[in-house]
């Protein structure tokens, strides 16, 4: 019995109640049957005005299928040919207004459930079955399916080089799925339609077709298949449309070469009719044509003879002349030199006038035109002298403006130089060149310290010490005031900045002990990680030098008759985050702080640095915690609101506000291939044991500063020494490797070990190192003793991604190493501040911008628009629970601004709410005066009382 006669005792069921129905009818009253029923056509079967539709089950959620049909007296589903209960039908009757017929409408739900227990030949399907007076009509089959899409494409779309007019096919075949999958293009994020551009072509079969390349159609193509339940994204296809070059015209042939005789002419072209472009070939010939010619040489005129005597004239002369023409000057000859007419007295000088030889007599006019040359010329030597006076002066001056003289060495070398190498970059006190000296002419461009050293041991810092250096102020020269000042390298204690003078670190002992000799051994422990301090009511700061990881007490956390030691631990081992999926890498190194039972009023700030080129898009950025059982698990995301913590993620730093103590860790998950991780790239290079070896050794770590100070630290033990700045490249989640290479080795003056030229690290090894730092080294061998000079490039790229080059010049010298700057090192011990001077705030403003704040009042001054002038007004769920919103929206900003000291994004956040205050609500007469100009102007006395508060040092 199960199913199949319960099914027959229902249909029997059906016609008798049909049966039933039509017999009440057909008996009654015909004035009753008219009044209590709904008028129809007599004659005809059920119609069905709208029949059950294919449909689809997306996740858990049930479908519905509807069916109406006129006349009709009743309608029931069949669904797998079997009859649905009529609890489960839902139905309901009215009149078409229109036709004025009985139209009645059923309708089902059809689960998940129902269509995953069916097992049939077919598909799950139902249909409907409407009763009238004359018999039944049956609907359309209507089937029911469980929508899908596959993760995985069955083909991914690969990456071309084509040439410009070429055809571009582009192949993707989308994942199974039920609806089947709908595929559109994507260029560059863009969507690509074939509506919009003639010369696109996008098929049936999801190809993508483009028939004659155009540079603009460089790009990356991503296949996007969607249904009614997801969308997926294939992997990036890189098109590269190149350009072959092509020659230009011929130019006009030069002039021959030479002035006289054989010489050469010569035309020439250039590959730029198109120039070659991505990777093109370059054009295949000649780009200059020579061809020989013979230039006449130049003839240079001579005086023929002279012509007779002319008749004496009346005043006593004759003359006589010659021509140039034996031979005419030709082809750029000269002319003839001399004059070309002569005149003599014919009368031996007998001929007189005015009782005076007419030879002697000289015109007045001739005397008075050579007078005024004499004078002319004079004047005019006069003048250029002044000239030449004045040019030298206001010369001289421009060049006293500046404060150095400038002496062009290539006039003493005849202007060529063997080699020309680059000079240390100023502004990185971990590039060395025993070579070179240091610029002392140009100002230091250090960042803000975070291991500060006394006074007694500042020559540590001086590469030259006690070397007189002029400085020209740029102040003064802005001014126009051309004196120049003169400095020591040398300062005074006085001049040193008040958090350099009373900060210092606690290993002068190590020192002395010779920790910091060059090519001294290192051996790093986990004391020089950690840092340690005692915080009361005023609160302060633990730094990590050069690790890029703070923790800041606010002032209040701590109660007033209290005090806790507290540490701070940077882990410098292997990771111990252990991630269940095996696709979470640490983007930073891992934190812990304590005590554990540190109870403070108000959450502290820590802040870590990371690697993570931020994106919501490709990232999943988590915050995890190590538990007592020490496994790790994950407090938030950072994209997530939550009470508990508080995340605020910059471009190279994570701001987190904890209650807890603890080790955190930040772990990121790459969601797509698109997701990129920074890393740092430097090159070392050192002597090896023999003297004609010299090593080169490439470092690729996590862009963080702790990943790279193992590297220094490495590196120093190795007397290493930094022959390029260091470089970021942008390593993708692409699984490509990464590949690095070392190009331009002057192959006549050093030889490198064979099939060592190109080194590889493969995905997995760069992506999941988590800040350890990898590298590879490259052996060179020089031919002659001779050799002080190395000049080559390092390539490291990766496949299908980006690439750096660093470019290494340095000299080479035996016996010439020196350390890494003690401020770049991890020697030191971190440092720890207290009271006041800890914090970039003065307390006195702290104070009343929390007590201006901290209360909402009608003004609309409260602590949410205060969050929001700062940028910090995402998850105000965590402020709004706190004591102080205020304190703690300013211990965020102070951590958040620790590097630059900067109060004006601060005072012009509160600038702006003064603003709106003043806009929105006027002050009346016998208001008290805002209380905002206080809190902008921050008085100085208030900074110099609080900074004269103790302060411990670790």
């Amino acid at each position: 019995m199960g199913a199949l006669t319960k099914g027959r005792y229902l249909s029997l069921g059906f016609v008798f109640l049909v049966y039933c129905t039509t017999s009440v009818i057909s008996k009654g009253a015909p004035g009753d049957a008219q009044a209590d029923s709904l008028p129809s056509v007599p004659g005809t079967l059920p119609h069905f005005i709208q029949e059950p539709e294919d449909a689809y089950i997306v996740k858990s959620n049930p479908i519905k299928l509807r069916c109406r049909a006129a006349p009709a007296l009743q309608i029931f589903f069949k669904c797998n040919g079997e009859w649905v209960h009529q609890n489960e039908h839902s139905s309901q009757e009215y009149k078409d207004l229109n036709t004025g017929l009985k139209v009645r409408e059923v309708m089902i739900n059809v689960s998940r459930q129902q269509v995953e227990d069916f097992h049939g030949p077919e598909d799950y399907w139902c249909l409907c079955v409407a009763w009238s007076h004359l018999g039944t009509s049956k609907s359309r089959k209507a089937t029911v399916r469980i929508a899908y899409l596959r993760k995985n494409f069955e083909q991914d779309p690969q990456g071309k080089e084509v040439p410009i007019k070429g055809m571009i096919v582009l192949h993707c075949r989308p994942p199974e799925g039920v609806p089947m999958a709908e595929v559109e293009w994507l260029k560059n994020e863009e969507l690509v339609s074939s509506l919009t551009d003639d010369n696109i072509d996008t098929r049936a079969d999801h190809n993508l077709i483009i028939n004659e390349a155009r540079l603009s159609d460089s790009g990356n193509y991503t296949c996007l298949a969607s249904n009614i339940v997801a969308k997926r994204r294939s992997a990036t296809a890189t098109v590269l449309v190149f350009v072959n070059g092509g020659w230009s015209l011929w130019t006009e042939w030069s002039s021959c070469n030479v002035p006289c005789g054989r010489g050469v002419q010569k035309r020439s072209r250039t590959c730029t009719n198109p120039a070659p472009l991505n990777g093109g070939a370059f054009c295949e010939g000649m780009s200059v044509q020579k061809i020989t010619c013979n230039a006449l040489c130049p003839i240079d005129g001579g005086w023929g003879e002279w012509t007779d005597w002319t008749v004496c004239s009346s005043q006593c002369e004759r003359q006589r002349r010659r021509e140039c023409s034996s031979p005419a000057p030709r082809h750029r000859g000269k002319m003839c030199e001399g004059n070309s007419g002569a005149t003599e007295n014919c009368t031996d000088g007998l001929c007189t006038q005015n009782r005076k030889l007419l030879h002697d007599v000289k015109p007045q006019s001739m005397e008075s035109s050579n007078d005024v040359a004499l004078y002319s010329g004079l004047g005019a030597g006069l003048i250029a002298v002044a000239v030449l006076v004045v040019a030298v002066m206001l010369y001289r001056k421009n060049q006293s403006e500046y404060g150095v003289d400038v002496i062009d060495s290539s006039a003493l070398t005849g202007g060529f130089q063997s080699f020309n190498f680059k000079t240390t970059r100023q502004g990185n006190p971990l590039l060395l060149n025993s070579s070179m000296q240091p610029d002392l002419t140009v100002g230091p461009t250090y960042s803000t310290p975070l291991c500060f050293q006394d006074t007694i041991d500042k020559e540590l810092f001086d590469p030259l010490p006690d070397i007189k250096v002029k400085v020209q102020s740029s102040f003064m020269v802005s001014l126009g005031v051309a004196e120049r000042a003169e400095f020591h390298a040398k300062a005074p204690p006085e001049t040193f900045p008040r958090s350099l003078s009373r900060d210092r670190c606690s290993t002068v002992e190590r020192r002395k002990k010779g920790l910091l000799a060059p090519n001294g051994p290192y051996t790093p422990t986990k004391e020089q990680l950690r840092t340690t301090g005692i915080f009361g009511h005023p609160g302060g700061r633990l730094v990590g030098p050069n690790t890029g990881v703070s923790l800041l007490v606010p002032h209040g956390a701590v109660a007033e008759d209290m005090s806790w030691e507290m540490y701070m631990v940077i882990n410098q081992g292997e990771a111990s985050v252990q991630t269940e999926e095996g696709c979470e890498i640490l983007l930073g190194p891992e934190v812990t702080y304590g005590p554990p039972g540190l109870d403070l009023f108000s959450p502290v700030a820590m802040t870590i640095a990371h690697c993570a080129e931020v994106d919501v898009e490709n990232w999943n950025i988590q915050l995890k915690r190590k538990t007592q059982d020490s496994k790790w698990e994950e407090v938030m995301s950072v994209e997530e609101e939550s009470t508990s913590c508080y995340c605020l993620m910059d471009s190279t730093s994570c701001h987190l506000l904890l209650d807890q103590p603890g080790s955190y860790a930040l772990v990121g998950e790459p969601l797509t291939q698109a997701a990129v991780k920074r890393l740092k790239l430097a090159v070392f290079g050192s002597m090896e044991a023999s003297s004609m070896d010299y090593s080169l050794r490439v470092y690729c770590v996590d862009d963080t500063p702790h990943a790279f100070q193992e590297v220094v630290a490495t590196e120093k033990s190795r007397g290493g020494q930094l022959l390029e700045e260091p470089k970021m490249l942008p390593f993708r989640a692409n699984t490509f490797s990464l590949q690095v290479s070392i190009q331009d080795v002057p192959q006549f003056l050093w030889s490198i070990k064979p099939f060592t030229t190109c080194q590889e690290f493969s995905f997995p090894q760069v992506w999941c190192s988590n800040q350890q730092p990898l590298h590879c080294a490259f052996s060179l061998e020089r031919y002659n003793p001779a050799t002080t000079q190395l000049s080559c490039k390092i390539s490291v790229r990766q496949v299908k991604g980006h690439e750096q080059i660093l470019q290494v010049y340095t000299a080479v010298a035996e016996n010439e190493k020196e350390s890494v700057p003690f401020f770049m090192q991890t020697d030191c011990t971190v440092t720890s501040q207290t009271g006041p001077k800890a914090f970039k705030i003065p307390l006195s403003i702290r104070q009343r911008i929390c007590a201006t704040f901290d209360t909402a009042n009608a003004k609309g001054k409260d602590w949410q628009l205060l969050a929001q002038k700062l940028h910090l007004d995402r998850n105000l769920c965590y402020f709004a629970k706190q004591r102080s919103p205020s304190a703690v929206i300013l211990s965020l900003w102070e951590a958040r601004h620790q590097d630059t000291g900067d109060l004006d994004s601060l005072a012009s956040a509160l600038e702006e709410i003064s603003k709106i205050h003043s806009k929105s609500s006027p002050r009346s007469q016998d208001e008290p005066e805002s209380d905002f100009n206080h809190i902008q102007a921050g008085s100085p006395a208030d900074k110099e009382k609080e900074d004269s508060a103790p302060e411990h040092t670790g």
